[in-house]
Formats: C-alpha cells, sequence, structure tokens
C-alpha cells in the first residue's frame, strides 16, 4: 500500500491523462499517473507526432517532384529513408523528455507498471484504489479520491483478418518499418488510411486504398473526399471503393512476403497490407468489473457531458470513451473532468466545435457538421 492518499491518480499517461494531471495539479492537488508504457501514449509514440515527421518528409519529396513547377530545376535527389526515420525519433524523444520534465515540474507521480481498479475492500470504502503491477511482479496499491480513466486505444484487426506484424500490418508497424515496401494495400480510407496512402505515395511506393463505404472519408463532406481521392490518384494512388470488408467479398491469401487480395472480381498482389478500420478502446484489464462504470458494446466507457461515470468518483478521458479520437479533445476531455471533480465549473464539450484535420497532401481541415 503507498503511503500517500493521492487525490487523483490517472490510469494512463497520453494525451488526455498527463495533461488532466498537470491540470489537477495547478489547482494544488496531489497527482500520480499509472502508465504501463511510456509517456504520451499513442500520439506522441505512434501516432500524432511521429506521423506528423514522415508526412513533412513526403512533403519535402512533394516539393522537390514538382520544383519545376516553380522554376527550379532539380535533376536528381536521393531518398535516405534511414534518415526519415532517425529525424522521427529524433523528434519524438525530445518531446517524450519534454513530457517527463512537465511531470517533475508539476510534482505528479509517475508509476511505471499495470494498473487496474480494484473494488471495495478493507483498504477503502470504495472502489478505486489502482492495484499496480510492475515488471519483476511486485504490486502497490494507490488509494485516492478520484480516477480518470485514460488507457487509450489500439488498432483494430478486421474480424477475419488479425494482424501477423510481418505482411499484415497495424499503423504501429507501419511506424516501426525499417524498408520501404514496393507496393501496400491500406485497407480503410479514413483518416489513418489517407495520412499514410499521402505519406508511402510520395516516397514512391505503389499504394491501393480498399474501402467498405460508397467514398472514402465517409465522416467529410462528399466535396473533400472527391478532392483528395483526386489528388491521390494523381500521384499514382488507386481506390476500390463500395467493397464489403468480411469473408465472402475479400479473400487475402498471404506468405512471408507478400499478400493477394481477391475482390469485386478483381486481384491485386502487393508487399504488404496495412488495416486501418479504426481502434478499439482499452478497457478490458483495467478492472471495471469491480466498479458501477457502464460501457458499451465496443468496450468504450460510458460518460456524462462531464466526462464522470455511473461511479461518481471514477471520470473516463480519451480514445476509451470513444467520442472523437484526437488529440486535442482527450486534452480537453481530461481538463473538464478534472475541473468538474474539483469542483472548477467547467463547461462541457460541444464536439460539433472541434476544429479537426487531416494531414495529406493536401491537408484537409474542418469544423462543424456535414
Amino acid at each position: 500500500m503507498s503511503e500517500k492518499q493521492y487525490d487523483l491518480v490517472v490510469l494512463g499517461g497520453g494525451t488526455a491523462g498527463y495533461v488532466a494531471a498537470i491540470r489537477a495539479s495547478q489547482l494544488g492537488k496531489t497527482v500520480a499517473i499509472v502508465e504501463k508504457s511510456l509517456l504520451g501514449g499513442t500520439c506522441l509514440h505512434k501516432g500524432c507526432i511521429p506521423t506528423k515527421s514522415l508526412l513533412k518528409s513526403a512533403e519535402v519529396v512533394h516539393t522537390i517532384k514538382n520544383a519545376k513547377q516553380f522554376g527550379i530545376e532539380v535533376p536528381e535527389y536521393h531518398l535516405n529513408y534511414e534518415r526519415i526515420l532517425d529525424r522521427k525519433d529524433e523528434i519524438v524523444n525530445q518531446m517524450y523528455q519534454g513530457v517527463q520534465h512537465l511531470m517533475k515540474q508539476n510534482h505528479i507521480d509517475v508509476f511505471n507498471g499495470t494498473g487496474r481498479i480494484l473494488g471495495e475492500s478493507i483498504f477503502s470504502p470504495q472502489s478505486g484504489t489502482i492495484s499496480v503491477e510492475f515488471e519483476d511482479g511486485e504490486n502497490e496499491m494507490i488509494p485516492n479520491q478520484f480516477v480518470l480513466i485514460a488507457t487509450g486505444s489500439s488498432p483494430q484487426p478486421l474480424p477475419f483478418l488479425n494482424f501477423d506484424h510481418q505482411v499484415i500490418l497495424s499503423s504501429d508497424d507501419i511506424l516501426n518499418m525499417d524498408i520501404l515496401p514496393d507496393s501496400i494495400a491500406i485497407i480503410g480510407g479514413g483518416v489513418i488510411g489517407l495520412e499514410f496512402a499521402s505519406y508511402l505515395t510520395d516516397l514512391g511506393v505503389d499504394v491501393t486504398i480498399i474501402e467498405a463505404n460508397e467514398r472514402i472519408l465517409p465522416n467529410e463532406s462528399a466535396q473533400i473526399a472527391k478532392t483528395i481521392k483526386r489528388e491521390l490518384e494523381n500521384r499514382g494512388a488507386k481506390f476500390f471503393e463500395n467493397v464489403a470488408l468480411d469473408e465472402q467479398s475479400v479473400e487475402i491469401n498471404k506468405d512471408n512476403n507478400s499478400a493477394t487480395i481477391h475482390m469485386n472480381n478483381q486481384q491485386i498482389s502487393v508487399d504488404k497490407v496495412l488495416l486501418s478500420v479504426g481502434r478499439k478502446p482499452n478497457t478490458s484489464d483495467i478492472g471495471l468489473q469491480n466498479t458501477k462504470v457502464k460501457t458499451t458494446q465496443s468496450g468504450h466507457i460510458i460518460t456524462n457531458q462531464y466526462q464522470q461515470t455511473e461511479d461518481k468518483h471514477i471520470y473516463a478521458a480519451g480514445d476509451c470513451i470513444g467520442k472523437l479520437q484526437l488529440a486535442h479533445v482527450g486534452s480537453k476531455e481530461g481538463i473538464v473532468a478534472v475541473e468538474h471533480m474539483f469542483d472548477d465549473s467547467p463547461l462541457p464539450i460541444n464536439y460539433d466545435l472541434m476544429p479537426k484535420c487531416i494531414y495529406t497532401y493536401p491537408e484537409i481541415a474542418s469544423i462543424g457538421k456535414i
């Protein structure tokens, strides 16, 4: 049992979690974060930041390829993919050091282990005490007044096709890919899929996008979807839309080095397949069964407008609640949760007023309803 009773324990050190922890510290509260991996979460290590670094490199390549239009002759250039990856890692590490500094500056204790919520016991009259399991097998219990669940999400496979991390890849795998493939099929024409499509197309990879809906970007306007599709097609990308993603409609055969996809009476062969069909909440092994917290069928935590769950001392924010899965939205959700639990009278989030960006080339920005 920890000797310290915390005002708030945050389960998850991603964007929603560490921003909320800082806000609680600013309100004079004692705060701890439990994080099983690295502070910064998906956004810093497997999402927003590394992908934007790669997309910037791709933008430079695109500019060089089209420099002649601006009166600048670039007869030849060399693509140093290893340096592109090194730059990505340098940026991520620099920002990671910054997050660690913020934790120290705001006197936030960080427990590096797997956290689970315990039920009522002799140690606590209410559910919410956090049990932290460390890599060496040791455990520590952290008593608290409030809990904020900010455990994030992870890539979702298809029911008939799982990741093998060699040929069938997740977005995490793409970021760790040390050799560019000659060709790739991206299953899923949403934000993540199109950002990788834009990036890989500009780096010379033969890209095919497969989308289940009638068009790509179903949550954006039809005009925007049409425009970005045309732009990517002009750079060599190919599209298959309205493809039912089930075993009856799509057959994928793979070996150690490639995959063959049969669909709509057509066949394509590629070196890699990226599954980009959404993300699932990380809520299955955090002790929710010991609480009154309710979830949707998909596993997302149900909250009110102030991020409060059915257990009034337990809140949730970020990807695990299934709203807009964007870093700035998660941060705002975490702040609203903290200010509500400590009676600081926050305004609830209006998700229709949250700006969204897609970092393809060209970039897409939107706000409000379609």
